[in-house]
């Protein structure tokens, strides 16, 4: 009975790992490079896989947050897209740092110049934004991801506390403790610090997909291991 327990305890565990760590790998989502520190300036990356087998995603559009509009949004070159920065009038101009904004950049889209994010792979998207508000604790973007087929994904589910993870999440930034580096940091200066950065963080995984991958390889193994041991057992019990 004992071996019979452990053995559904190991198939459980390994079910269970697998199922939180797939949604790991789907989602469009945004890392800084290094801090993203309130009052400061970061280059983000969003991150955006293809959960298609047999379709490309062709265009990738991120929609800024507008209840904390940023004064400045640069975009980096990436071969093979076309980048567009969209600007709108606020509804309501804010003082942000000091300065007033009546105009900022509320969307930026990629456009694939062939057969953009083919299936199987991911492509990050940098950004550098600035001057990260104070006030908030994190930045939630929507995202949405056009495929080859026409189908269109919407990433703009926020997560409420306490709930379980929407089918469609938002990107979210979380934002640091303000430094006093970050509140006399330029756009421009974080952009020529950070080149070198982008590029070692282009040829690295991300520490979550890191994670989830170790997460289901441990819940396999777990799982195998309590069936061979329950199948086992029962053998022993047979030939006695």
């Amino acid at each position: 009975m004992k071996a019979s327990r452990l053995a559904a305890v190991g198939t459980v565990a390994a079910t269970a790992v697998l199922a939180l760590s797939a949604p790991a790998f789907a989602h469009v989502s945004v890392q800084p490079e290094g801090a993203a520190a309130k009052g400061g300036y970061a280059v983000v990356n969003f991150k955006v896989p293809n959960e298609r087998d047999n379709a490309s995603t062709t265009q990738v559009e991120v929609n800024l947050p507008a209840d904390h509009p940023l004064a400045s949004v640069m975009p980096q070159p990436l071969d093979g897209w076309t980048v567009k920065v969209t600007k709108s009038k606020l509804d309501k101009p804010v003082t942000a740092h000091g300065e007033k904004i009546g105009e900022a950049v509320t969307k930026v889209t990629w456009t694939a110049d062939g057969k953009g994010i083919e299936p199987g792979f991911f492509q990050k998207f940098p950004l550098s934004i600035g001057a990260l508000p104070e006030d908030t604790d994190e930045l939630v973007f929507k995202a949405v991801q056009t495929y080859s087929d026409k189908d269109v994904v919407r990433w703009i589910e926020p997560q409420k506390e306490g709930a379980e993870e929407p089918e469609n999440p938002a990107p979210v930034l979380a934002l640091s403790a303000a430094t006093e580096e970050g509140h006399h940091g330029s756009a421009v200066a974080e952009d020529a610090s950070d080149t070198k950065d982008t590029t070692e963080a282009a040829a690295s995984p991300d520490g979550s997909d890191t994670t989830a991958r170790v997460l289901g390889v441990v819940g396999i193994a777990v799982g195998l291991a309590g069936v061979a041991y329950g199948v086992l057992a029962g053998r022993r019990r047979t030939n006695a």
